[in-house]
């Protein structure tokens, strides 16, 4: 299977992630009517990133496979690593401005979101969804046994 181009890849991301991310928006409030705003939010986010790295490996960066243990686990570190920048952005707002309006949370949230994707976009394509990682290690080729020519006869009494 052949991998998509760079931009076939970001525009399937955007569009796989922001799908997502719109459905897990709308799950977590409904979720949240039968037990505590932040055990929904985190069983929705788990959820939301275990789809994610499926669909990425097999449609975003189109491995032709299902995403391994390992490709999981990265993928989480780098949405771990992208809600840290999101809410540092933030919390680097309420320290400069305590209460800022609403349009000012939403444009450094966003913009902070933005370049998070786009950072995680490519620890995804460049380091996580690259090459078979399940594949065994190839080793290098052997060379053939080199063909021996005698012409020396099997029998001495043959020559007479």
């Amino acid at each position: 299977m052949t991998s998509p181009s760079p931009l076939a890849s970001f525009a399937r991301f955007v569009v796989c992630g922001g799908g997502v991310g719109l459905v897990s928006g709308a799950t977590v409030p409904l979720l949240a009517h039968s037990m505590p705003w932040a055990v929904a939010n985190a069983l929705i986010t788990v959820a939301s990133t275990l789809l994610c790295t499926e669909l990425h490996a097999l449609f975003t960066f189109g491995t032709g496979s299902r995403p391994g243990l390992r490709r999981h686990l990265q993928s989480a570190g780098s949405a771990a690593v992208a809600y840290a920048v999101t809410s540092a952005a933030i919390l680097l707002l309420h320290l400069v401005k305590p209460s800022p309006a609403l349009l000012w949370e939403q444009t450094v949230y966003l913009t902070a979101a933005a370049l998070a994707g786009i950072g995680r976009f490519l620890v995804l394509r460049l380091f996580v969804f690259t090459g078979d990682t399940t594949a065994p290690v190839k080793s290098a080729p052997s060379r053939p046994a080199p063909i021996r020519f005698s012409f020396a006869p099997k029998d001495a009494a043959t020559l007479a």
